[in-house]
């Protein structure tokens, strides 16, 4: 009966962790973590299973989450989420799929470990402060405090964001048939005037090692790695991930560049390079998201 609940809620479960901590192989740990911790004790004494899950996953990816910074800050080159696929109809839920967005994830690394527990908490998932305080050890009168705190501050830096759609898509195909073609003033109409393209190779793949920011250096870097990078043996493939259109370079059948297109009216306005092959591994398993329901705020007490 106890695998039975958090296998239920395990959905739930990796989506907050996955988005308190950027990458899907720290979350699988803190599932394995939690579901020990859950195993462990008597499910007749726990009246609301997932309330108690929910705890349970915040607690441990907030100590999971304390411990990583110190390595990110070591990162070689510009750091970036680990990329997740996503199903089609995550992109429906517009919170959902902008929570998990390459821009927002990015956002979050800037808030400390607690305002980040508590703005994904009560922003994304709907838990009231009284909740969240349990969940992170806080009085809820230093909760409501820190969830200002961090609202303003995200809010201060997010980006508008639009979901994959088939829209999104065509101006992908667009984007990479005038890269492929060299047509420069096409590509260039593409990108947004402030486009940001971020590439993470992690010191073990080549990539650029910070952010390149404006239409003229994007589309040059963009042409660059397509004369470059990509041959006659590149196959191309489209795909969501985090909720937005993405592209797969494979070469000679290996994931070679996994990118994800940020757009908004129509314009580019982000690119996410992924070459690190350590956060390639899981780019094939589509993980399953979930807000906690269709009310996704009347949560067990």
């Amino acid at each position: 009966m106890a695998e039975d609940a958090f296998t239920e809620h395990r959905p739930l479960l990796f989506t907050i962790a996955y988005e308190m901590l950027g990458s899907a192989a720290d979350a699988e740990d803190v599932l394995q973590e939690s579901y020990l911790r859950w195993s462990a004790v008597d499910p007749a004494v726990i009246e609301h299973p997932r309330a108690y899950l929910v705890r349970v996953v915040t607690r441990q990816a907030l100590n999971h989450l304390r411990a990583v910074r110190a390595r990110r800050e070591e990162y070689v080159g510009t750091w970036l989420p680990e990329p997740i696929r996503t199903a089609p109809e995550v992109s429906e839920d517009v919170i959902l799929a902008e929570s998990v967005s390459m821009a927002m994830m990015l956002v979050l690394e800037t808030l400390n470990p607690t305002e980040r527990a508590v703005f994904v908490l009560h922003e994304v998932f709907g838990y009231t402060q009284g909740e969240i305080a349990a969940s992170v050890g806080k009085a809820e009168v230093a909760v409501r405090q820190i969830a200002h705190r961090a609202r303003r501050h995200v809010h201060a830096r997010r980006r508008r964001f639009e979901p994959d759609s088939e829209g999104t898509r065509g101006i992908v195909q667009q984007f990479l048939l005038a890269a492929a073609t060299g047509q420069v003033q096409a590509l260039m109409d593409l990108l947004a005037p402030d486009v940001v393209q971020i590439s993470d190779g992690g010191g073990k793949a080549v990539a650029a090692r910070r952010q390149i920011i404006g239409r003229d250096d994007v589309a040059r870097f963009v042409l660059g790695v397509i004369r470059t990078a990509t041959n006659a043996t590149t196959r191309i493939e489209h795909a969501t991930y985090n909720g937005m259109p993405a592209t797969r370079f494979l070469t000679d059948g290996e994931l070679d560049w996994l990118v994800a297109f940020e757009i908004n009216h129509g314009r580019i306005t982000g690119l996410y390079g992924m070459r690190n092959p350590d956060k390639l591994h899981r780019v094939e398993t589509v993980h399953p998201l979930d807000r906690g329901g269709p009310s996704h705020g009347n949560h067990d007490r």
